[in-house]
């Protein structure tokens, strides 16, 4: 039990005794004192002032006596009007590091057979291109979250939903046909996604030509700028073509078919390589090739049921006003299903899959007006998740302009993001490696690997998912400030005591002697590793990676003032050798432990 939650049992207890009133744990509101004063703990009075009726500072002085007499771990007490400032005891204070030096997971719950089953979707890309900077939030967000609910005691189960249909994937298809030449990823060299991306790209251009000249055409003809543009983009051969294409796959035509079944094979090749470097999987992915079907049944079937109405050109919509908002189309006249009716299928088929208790759909914030009514028409459709669902929206992240322009010219290609960090980590580290002895080119390689994905990762995953943000690369690599390196290099530093305590013979105690000596800033660190239990239980009911980032900052930057001012293998006393010892072992294991939360691994040594 740590402090704050035996404190607040205290508290109720002294409620009881004093006032004869029980009183919920929600009413007990303390706080870290504030510096100024002295205490730990800070107690505000005033909720309980109708119970005791008496004056604030009577009523805290009353309860500072109860519980200084009451409750061991309570050393003294002060008053400044309504606050009641607690002195915990030293031995609590050991007794609370040796709690968290037991537990490996300290602050984590683990999943129980009883757990509820949270699901998050993320990732979602499509097959005509490779990954990019907006995929790479979205990948880092929804796996961190994934880490953040499990430690919370949930069973999770990570998804992703690849739109592997549409005019869009024809696009590609018809490009390669045309101008491939039986071009493959082990012939050319590239990457399948980027193989394909190219494709894509060609596509666009050569359609864009088409339309040009199709333009000057009509207003040759004497048609109006507006009008002659959008004949153009109908009436191009291009765009025709990639209509038929698609006519056939949806018509299930075998040659069609197995030319977009082999080109998704290079996609997912290229998307796993990606997936592999930042370091996020999945238990279970879908295809919006098979979720669309299962959608318009399950529309079918609430059409059937009066849910839907069906209007006179055929197309099938749902009537919204009653929730205050508009009319939602779901079929198309021609039967066509939109991506509202991708997405109830998909939840039918995971709902079939998995007992889901809570569903998280990880998406940029463009989409929030979509699962605001995909929510109503889950519940309408009977999902027991569909009102309660998340949408983890999330802002646009950008780089500063002219940094790492993309094959395409207008997005950040995340393999050429990822080989850049990677590539800077090794330049910047290089002459903190090279003090390193007996180093191999192998690890030098794994630690520049590890230091720019952890600076990648923790720049993005710091800043609240809700804003949109400037991707700095060289801000984010920067081994002082709130970084990743800043923190990974803590890591290091300490796992280098703890190697220079153990070839000295010096090897941690598996129990701390509660009479041990520790000074006002070893007890601040303490308090301050015990927050880790506080901060990744507001984390999971706040769906905040940011929360466990920060955090973390603020560990290693209160470690580091302490290693400033404090020495370690040079303590005055073997007692305050071990102590500091064991409190530099478990802020490394905090900090190992809450990184891993947001997917960056920690070097032994950098």
């Amino acid at each position: 039990m740590n402090i704050e939650t035996r404190m607040s049992s205290a508290v109720i207890a002294a409620i009881q005794d004093l006032y004869g009133q029980e009183v919920p744990a929600k009413m007990v509101q303390l706080q870290k004192t504030r510096s100024e004063f002295e205490g730990h703990l800070t107690l505000v009075v005033f909720p309980f002032l109708k119970i005791s009726r008496k004056k604030p500072e009577d009523t805290a002085t009353e309860l500072g006596q109860w519980l200084k007499t009451h409750e061991k771990c309570v050393a003294d007490f002060n008053v400044v009007k309504g606050f009641l400032n607690l002195t915990i005891a030293p031995a609590a204070w050991i007794g609370l590091l040796g709690d968290i030096h037991a537990d490996a997971h300290y602050g984590e719950r683990a999943a129980t057979e009883d757990s509820p089953l949270v699901m998050i979707e993320y990732s979602s890309p499509n097959t005509n291109k490779p990954l990019h900077l907006g995929h790479v939030r979205n990948n880092l967000l929804g796996w961190s979250l994934a880490q953040i609910m499990a430690a919370n005691g949930n069973k999770v189960v990570k998804t992703n939903i690849v739109n592997d249909r549409g005019i869009h994937i024809c696009k590609s298809m018809l490009a390669w046909q045309k101008w491939g030449n039986g071009e493959t990823p082990a012939s050319s060299g590239k990457k399948g996604d980027h193989l394909i991306g190219d494709y894509y790209v060609a596509f666009d251009k050569h359609y864009r030509e088409e339309v040009k000249a199709l333009t000057a055409q009509y207003l040759a003809e004497g048609m109006d700028a507006e009008a002659a543009e959008k004949k153009a983009k109908d009436e191009a051969p291009l765009i025709k073509e990639a209509h038929e294409m698609l006519v056939k796959w949806e018509q299930g035509d075998p040659e069609v078919r197995a030319l977009w079944e082999k080109m998704n094979s290079w996609v997912y090749a290229g998307f796993d390589e990606t997936y592999k470097a930042m370091g996020v999987s999945f238990d279970k992915i879908y295809y919006e090739s098979e979720t669309y079907l299962e959608g318009k049944a399950k529309v079918e079937e609430g059409l059937a049921k009066g849910l839907f109405f069906r209007k006179e050109d055929n197309s099938v919509w749902a009537d919204l006003t009653a929730d205050g908002l508009d009319q939602k189309l779901l079929l198309r006249s021609d039967g066509t299903s939109v991506y509202m009716t991708q997405d109830i299928g998909t939840a039918d088929m995971r709902f079939k899959d998995y007992p889901i208790d809570k569903m998280i759909y990880v998406v940029g914030n463009e989409q929030n007006y979509h699962f605001q009514v995909l929510s109503i028409l889950l519940d309408r459709l009977g999902f027991k998740w569909g009102k309660e669902l998340v949408h983890f929206s999330y802002g646009m992240v950008e780089l500063p302009n002219g940094k790492m322009k993309s094959r395409e010219g207008t997005v950040v290609d995340a393999d050429d993001l990822i080989a850049t960090m990677i590539a800077d980590a090794r330049q910047l580290s290089e002459d903190k490696v090279n003090k390193l002895e007996g180093i191999s080119e192998e690890e030098k390689n794994e630690i520049a690997r590890i230091v720019g994905m952890g600076a990648l990762k923790y720049f993005i995953l710091k800043v609240d998912a809700r804003k949109n943000m400037l991707f700095n690369p060289e801000e984010s690599i920067d081994f002082n400030g709130n970084t990743g390196p800043f923190i990974q290099y803590t890591h290091a530093r300490i796992r280098s005591i703890l190697r220079k305590a153990h070839s000295e013979g010096i090897d941690l105690p598996e129990t701390l002697d509660e009479q041990l000596p520790v000074n006002a800033k070893e007890t601040e660190l303490i308090q301050k590793m015990s927050e880790y239990a506080a901060a990744v239980e507001q984390a999971g009911k706040d769906y905040s990676p940011s929360g466990i980032a920060n955090y973390c900052y603020e560990l290693t930057k209160q470690f580091n003032q302490f290693y400033h001012d404090y020495s370690i293998l040079n303590a005055d006393t073997p007692e305050e050798k071990t102590l500091r010892l064991v409190l530099a072992a478990n802020v490394a294991k905090i900090i190992r432990n809450g990184m891993r939360l947001l997917g960056i691994e920690v070097p032994e040594r950098m």
